[in-house]
This record gives structure tokens, C-alpha cells and sequence, in this order.
């Protein structure tokens, strides 16, 4: 038997592992990625990329890529209710592009994940380090105290022994390594049993005003979903099981009705593509973590697809473990730091799928005659405006310093984000001149600790023996140069006029932010600080806990 040994073995490679796989490698571990399908996904199984994603995207040199492959932002980014595609009474949503641009460099996106999920092969394939491998099984599991053994077995049928210090679990709902765990889901009984149909049909005779992302259908109920912007798309619908349906009603006649119902047209040309069932649920595991193995992504929550936020909230599962994953392994940070993840991850991870949840009864209530098209159409387009929910999220956990302010408190935290560079805090985005031009905050986080702080505060000569550990930036609040650092030499800083202030600090104040783009620790007034400095990255990295 071949053997292997990794850092880190990632069981999946849907989006969430290869998403874990690319950001472990950025941070320079060894990781191994297994993934029992041949190839990645042939099921545009999500589509919606938030702006949180978008941003991380952005932060790997993929947003354009992925833009180039997804569909127009002003012709998708919104939703239609009626009968049907061609009905009378069917009503369509404004975009509303602008409504949250202020709060990030990108924003939300439509990417079928067939298409994702190959730009983030490459892209983890191309970096050192990353051994990414489909068409291989994991066979067995074997947690010890230093660490797992793992059996893999390919299509051929040759068997490998790997030898990893942490396994990150991203292999989907039905969980295998959960299983294996013992680790149960919570949640209500499944919402229904549903069935995508993938087709082809040429829908260029729609007027602008009924091309939407999704809508939802009345005659017969079902949702059309739009996978790219020229001739693929999605009929999702129900069976009853109680009632004797299966899967297995749906041969090609059932499904070229079901497509040709929903558009509106008896005679329309299709070709059907494909046919997936699936359950439609909304559950969270009671655990994140065993020992050395993490649950990410579905395998620890399944929300349902309204409002597109299972395949994201994964991803920054991922982002998130990644780089504790890296500060323990590379003996900068204790075993505690790990203790975190779930601390962190699984309050976001319930909100969102009951979010999700609230967002499938409004859709259940619509479908079911219980609104009118005025009214379903404005509580729709109303969901679909969740930057409260996306990037308004804030960490409460051992890596996480309190300055003792309090956080913001919008009227509607689903829809409403207020920036805040409060401790736990996503750091907020403000934009900044800088030697190359313009710049987010953001494009200047990670994979490092970042310490951001007006220029000439003093932070800079007190981080100086940490440069190892952190990066540092020094924004200056107009275009005067900053004063010679400590060295003498001139320094060029960023510029903007309003930083400080979003930020929430003064002319000797200081931001440290994680690698994932949080904020772990502030001070508001300084003065700077080295012992401060060393005792706040000390203990956001579980150093004597």
C-alpha cells in the first residue's frame, strides 16, 4: 500500500473544500484534497455568490474570472413572481445594484457552480503545496492523538494510506465523516422532496422585464432558475411521497411538460439536460469538531436553497478554520485556538439556515395562493436585500478581544449592514489612495495579521519586532507625507480622509486584523504600545489558554 502524509486532508471537492484547500495553501500548509467524483459538479447546484464571497474571491485574483463566467449583474440580480414566464400577471423585481454598493469593493454575484467550481480547481491546483486529487475515496478514518490515518482508494482500485495532522470534513449533507463521528443534525423534518430539471431552450423571445435570476411559479408551482445568461435554465419542483410519488415519475414527457407549463409556451423546443432529486431541508450538526477532524460546509449546515447562502456560508467555514488550522500547525498559536471555529462558526451557521428557512415559508405561502403577485413579488425582492445577514455577522469567541463598546443595532439586521470595526467584526471596506491607485481596505488584509493605523501614531516603531507575525498599515488622513519611521526613511502611506473614523480610532489609535478579515482586537486612543501589541496577538492565538 502507496502512503501519504499532509498537514491537512480535505475529504470534498465541491466549492467548500477546494475553498479550504486554496486558502490552507495560500498560508503555506501542505494539504491533500480527495474527492470521489471524477471531475467537479455537472449540476448547477448553487448559484448565487454573496458579496462575503465575492470579496474572498477578490482576494485570491479570481473575481474577474468568475465574473467573465457568470451571468450580467443588471439583467439577473433579480426576481419574478406569476403563472408563468409568459403570463399575464407575472411581475419582476428591480436589481437595485447600487442599494449596497458603499459596503464592499464587489458585490453579490451569479456563478453556477459548475462553472465555479472549475475556476477553483485550477486556481488551487496551480499553488504549491495543494495535491489535489478526484476520483479518489476515503475509505476509513483513524483519529489518534497525533493526529488521523486515512484509507484512499481510486478508480482503479489502488489503495493509499494518508497520514495528516487535521482532516477538514466538506463532503456534503449526507456526511460520511460525520456519520463515522457520531455527530447528529438538528432541525425540523425536510420542507419537500424536489426535483431540478436542467434544460436547454432558447428564451431569447422574453422581454428584459421577465428575465429574473429565479422565479417563483403558480400554474404549475414550481421555480425557474436562470444557470446562465444564453440558453441553459432550471425547472425546481415537488413530489409527495405520502402520495406514492418518486423520483421515478419524472421521465422525459413529465419533465418537457413541466418545462413547457412553466414558460408558457405548449409547443416550446427543449432539450432536457438533466434530472436531480434532492431533499429540501434546513439543519445544523450538534458539532463542528472531533478531536482532530472539522465538520465544514454542508456536512455541518444544510440550508435551504432560498436566498442562496448554503454554498457561502460554507466557504467562509472554510476561510475562517484555515488559517488557526496554519497558526497551530506552524507552532504560532495553541491547540485552543481551534476550540474557535465552532465557537465562531456554528452561531452564524444557525442563523443563516433559519434564515433560509424564513425565506422557503414565504415562498411555501406564495405558491400556495396566500399572497397576492403585488404581494409576493415585494417580500421577495424584499429577501433578496440580506447585506445585514452577510457581512454584519461578528464573532464572540477566545480569539475575539472586546473593547467594551457595544455593537451597531439596525432596525432590520437582515437587511441593514452598519460598518463597524468593533472586535469580532468583519474590518469594514473604505477606499484608499494609494501608490497604485485606488484600494479597498481589504485588498490589504491577510494571509497575515494586519495592524492598521493613522500614520505617525506610533504604532509602526511599536510593532517592529513582530513583523513576522503582522503586517502593518499606516493611513494617512490627506495626501501630506507621513513622517520617516523609526529606520529614517521616508514611508509613503495610504491615504484617506475619513478611515479613522469608520474605523473608530484616533490619531494614536491601532486596528488588528485577523487573517480572515476580522477584526480581533482595537484600540481606540493608543498610546502605542509594544507590550500591548505582543499581549493582544498572544492571546487572540490562545497563547497560555
Amino acid at each position: 500500500m502507496n502512503e501519504l502524509n499532509a498537514e491537512v486532508l480535505v475529504v470534498g471537492g465541491g466549492p467548500v473544500g477546494l475553498c479550504a484547500a486554496i486558502e490552507l495553501a495560500r498560508h503555506g500548509i501542505s494539504v491533500l484534497l480527495v474527492e470521489r467524483h471524477a471531475g467537479t459538479a455537472i449540476f448547477p447546484k448553487a448559484r448565487l455568490i454573496t458579496t462575503r464571497t465575492m470579496e474572498l474571491l477578490r482576494s485570491w485574483g479570481l473575481q474577474e474570472e468568475v465574473e467573465r463566467a457568470g451571468m450580467p449583474r443588471e439583467e439577473y440580480l433579480a426576481v419574478g413572481v406569476g403563472s408563468s414566464l409568459t403570463a399575464p400577471d407575472f411581475v419582476r423585481s428591480a436589481a437595485e445594484l447600487d442599494r449596497d454598493a458603499p459596503q464592499s469593493p464587489t458585490y453579490t454575484f451569479l456563478c453556477s457552480q459548475d462553472r465555479l467550481e472549475v475556476i477553483l480547481r485550477r486556481h488551487a491546483e496551480s499553488l504549491p503545496g495543494a495535491d489535489i486529487r478526484f476520483g479518489v475515496t476515503m475509505t476509513g478514518l483513524r483519529p489518534g492523538p497525533g493526529g488521523v490515518t486515512a484509507g484512499l482508494r481510486d478508480e482503479s482500485g489502488r489503495e493509499t494510506s494518508v497520514t495528516c495532522r487535521y482532516v477538514v470534513a466538506a463532503d456534503g449533507s449526507r456526511s460520511g465523516v460525520r456519520d463515522a463521528l457520531g455527530i447528529a443534525v438538528e432541525g425540523p423534518p425536510p420542507l419537500g422532496h424536489m426535483i431540478s430539471i436542467m434544460f436547454e431552450a432558447d428564451l431569447g423571445f422574453l422581454p428584459p422585464d421577465r428575465r429574473a435570476a429565479l422565479s417563483f411559479l403558480r400554474d404549475p408551482p414550481c421555480a425557474v432558475e436562470a444557470v446562465d445568461h444564453e440558453r441553459r435554465w432550471m425547472v425546481q419542483t415537488g413530489y409527495e411521497p405520502e402520495l406514492g410519488g418518486s423520483p421515478a415519475d419524472f421521465t422525459e414527457e413529465v419533465c418537457l411538460a413541466a418545462v413547457r407549463a412553466a414558460v408558457g409556451v405548449p409547443d416550446l423546443p427543449v432539450t432536457l439536460l438533466g434530472v436531480m432529486p434532492w431533499l429540501q431541508q434546513a439543519k445544523v450538526a450538534a458539532a463542528f469538531r472531533a478531536g482532530p477532524v472539522f465538520l465544514a460546509g454542508d456536512a455541518a449546515h444544510v440550508a435551504t436553497p432560498q436566498g442562496g447562502f448554503g454554498m457561502n456560508c460554507g466557504i467562509q467555514d472554510a476561510h475562517n478554520l484555515a488559517w488557526k488550522l496554519a497558526a497551530v500547525l506552524r507552532g504560532a498559536a495553541g491547540e485552543a485556538l481551534l476550540d474557535t471555529y465552532e465557537a465562531e462558526r456554528r452561531p452564524v451557521a444557525v442563523r443563516t439556515v433559519d434564515e433560509s428557512l424564513n425565506n422557503a415559508l414565504i415562498t411555501f405561502e406564495m405558491m400556495e395562493g396566500r399572497l397576492s403577485m403585488r404581494e409576493a413579488i415585494e417580500r421577495q425582492a424584499g429577501r433578496r436585500s440580506n447585506e445585514g445577514l452577510v457581512l454584519g455577522f461578528a464573532y464572540d469567541s477566545a480569539a475575539v478581544l472586546p473593547d467594551g463598546t457595544a455593537p451597531p443595532a439596525p432596525a432590520d439586521p437582515y437587511r441593514t449592514y452598519v460598518p463597524a470595526a468593533r472586535p469580532g467584526h468583519r474590518a469594514p471596506h473604505v477606499w484608499l489612495s494609494g501608490p497604485g491607485g485606488r484600494l479597498s481596505t481589504l485588498d490589504l488584509l491577510g494571509p497575515r495579521f494586519t495592524l492598521l493605523t493613522p500614520s505617525g501614531s506610533g504604532w509602526l516603531a511599536a510593532s517592529a519586532h513582530l513583523t513576522a507575525s503582522l503586517s502593518v498599515v499606516e493611513v494617512a488622513p490627506d495626501d501630506l507625507a507621513a513622517p520617516p519611521d523609526a529606520g529614517g526613511s521616508a514611508r509613503a502611506p495610504y491615504v484617506s480622509a475619513t478611515w479613522a473614523k469608520e474605523y473608530g480610532v484616533g490619531p494614536e489609535g491601532a486596528v488588528l486584523v485577523r487573517p480572515d478579515g476580522h477584526v480581533a482586537w482595537r484600540s481606540a486612543a493608543g498610546p502605542a504600545s509594544a507590550r500591548a501589541l505582543a499581549e493582544a496577538l498572544a492571546g487572540v492565538l490562545g497563547h497560555g489558554r
